[in-house]
């Protein structure tokens, strides 16, 4: 499995502020990630796909083509192609033809199978920039970090092949994407050296901590060794080689933004924010490209982050070209917005970066006994999961310990406000106020008793203005209770309560 790295940068961006800054405001993308398939002949133990991913069901060659057709569209100069192993897909100079001929450019990680000395030249013909994977010079650790016997040979032979065809030049750029770990944390310094010489771009890149990274903890390294690893790199780049970058993780020389003008598609047509943020966003096969970008309420969240990124992130004094990795912090603390945990610069403040699942008791007005919900247990842009325990002196519970069905209505209300409050500083007295309209196609399944834990999933369905209609449901062990949509209001354009007194009460006697 290749891993990507995010955009690099020399002097910023290879993207213009002012692109990035339009990209922004008008909702468009630089650049998107794309992956044809996830097959892969590797198997390496720190891959962001999870090891049992079913492989029907991928997308076709002519969705491939769509999707990247839209991209361009909207605004992507370059199309940033991952896997699996791009190498093992049957159609990928089709596809590589394809994107030039849409006149965008073409990034390419690969581990260097099936990497020929014909097939390198046709790269460097259609000016493709290759990233190679890379780990160490020593050839057993190779064999290790790829999962698989002889894949040093591998790489050895594809780098060869790529320098025979040409690589690297000015227009045809070759680079070497290399994970930061326990085992080659020493060598790396020298490694970057070499590659600089050699005139290859080095992605050196810090672990997300997911997929099988989760179960391979031996391939982490101590926060102030990654931290001394940057700084050596960083002294070595600007005395040697004459390149001046501020140290700051996840990647050695370069700066992690791409949630303000990329995503990633995967191969069976799930938009997410990145390989990191593994929110799903929306379906190419049910939603235009554009109009997923344009409503995601995720991706939107990330690109106005410098209002949205909470806790010591969001005070640091490299906040204005820094959010840290979005990947390890949702990875991490299940909040796609929270704090870095894998950042030096948090060490000393880590009690300040909330982690999921979470006590609700100061993001919601309920208190006890109104107060059904316990804890938010996960967060995606408007979507949410909050979990309530039926207690013996809930207001809705009767005589024999049964909940009442008028409590399931209430219980997604909350779940709602458990939502606003955790997106909102729970700490700022002028929260922006809501009222709950009504009830529309509430559905009973099932009842509840004492003791009971239910779990409420919401999600928006819809929005006007200040106005959202959202789907709830409430569930025990699986099993769904209840289920409907509620209208809520939002004082987001100065409509007064006062105003909507009427219209609550219509609603809800509808």
């Amino acid at each position: 499995m290749t891993v990507t790295c995010c955009e690099k940068y020399r002097s910023g961006f290879e993207f213009a502020q002012e692109e990035i800054e339009q990209a922004v405001k008008n909702k468009r993308l630089l650049s998107m990630e794309i992956e044809f398939s996830q097959k892969c002949n590797f198997r390496c133990p720190y891959c962001y796909v999870p090891e049992h991913t079913p492989r029907e069901g991928e997308l076709t060659k002519e969705e491939l083509k769509d999707v990247i057709a839209q991209a361009v569209a909207l605004g992507a100069k370059k199309i940033i192609i991952l896997g699996g192993e791009p190498m093992i897909y049957p159609n990928l100079m089709e596809m590589v033809r394809y994107i030039r001929d849409l006149g965008a450019r073409v990034e390419l990680f690969t581990n260097g199978s099936r990497l020929t000395t014909e097939t390198a030249k046709e790269l460097f013909a259609l000016k493709v920039k290759v990233v190679m994977k890379m780990n160490t010079f020593d050839k057993k650790l190779q064999d290790i970090l790829s999962g698989r016997k002889g894949a040093n040979k591998i790489i050895e032979a594809a780098l060869n092949s790529l320098l025979a065809a040409g690589y690297p030049s000015d227009e045809k750029l070759l680079g070497i994407s290399t994970i930061i770990c326990r085992d080659n944390v020493d060598e790396l310094p020298d490694m970057w050296r070499w590659l600089r010489k050699k005139n290859i771009e080095p992605y050196f890149e810090m672990i997300t901590p997911q997929g099988s990274a989760t179960n391979n903890v031996w391939l982490s390294v101590d926060l102030k060794k990654t931290q001394e690893l940057f700084e050596t790199i960083a002294e070595i780049d600007r005395i040697e080689f004459g390149h001046d970058w501020d140290p700051q993780p996840p990647l050695v020389g370069s700066r992690c933004l791409r949630h303000q003008f990329s995503c990633l598609v995967n191969s069976y047509g799930i938009v997410m924010p990145c390989v990191g943020v593994t929110i799903p966003v929306g379906d190419v096969r049910k939603r235009k490209l554009k109009d997923i970008i344009a409503d995601s309420e995720v991706i939107q969240d990330l690109r106005d982050y410098r209002h949205t990124i909470k806790g010591p992130c969001a005070k640091c004094e490299n906040a204005d070209h820094c959010y840290g990795c979005r990947g390890a912090a949702y990875q991490i603390t299940g909040d796609y917005l929270a704090s870095d945990p894998m950042c030096w610069r948090n060490r000393e403040r880590l009690g300040e970066i909330e982690s999921l699942p979470l006590d609700v008791a100061d993001m919601i007005p309920q208190h006890p006994p109104m107060k059904l919900a316990d804890s938010l247990i996960a967060v995606s842009g408007s979507d949410a999961t909050v979990d309530f325990t039926v207690s013996a002196d809930c207001p809705f519970v009767d005589s024999n310990g049964f909940l009442d069905e008028s409590a399931y209505l209430e219980i997604i209300a909350q779940a709602i406000a458990t939502l606003h409050g955790f997106r909102t500083d729970r700490h700022n007295t002028n929260k922006i106020q809501g009222l709950l309209l009504g009830a529309k196609r509430l559905e009973i399944f099932g009842n509840a008793r004492v003791g009971e834990v239910l779990r409420s999933t919401i999600s928006r369905y819809a929005e006007y203005g200040d106005f959202v209609i959202i789907k709830g449901t409430v569930s025990r062990n699986g099993s769904v209770l209840a289920q409907g949509e509620l209208k809520v209001w939002r004082s987001l354009g100065g409509v007064s309560a006062d105003a909507l007194e009427g219209a609550d009460i219509r609603e809800k006697r509808k």
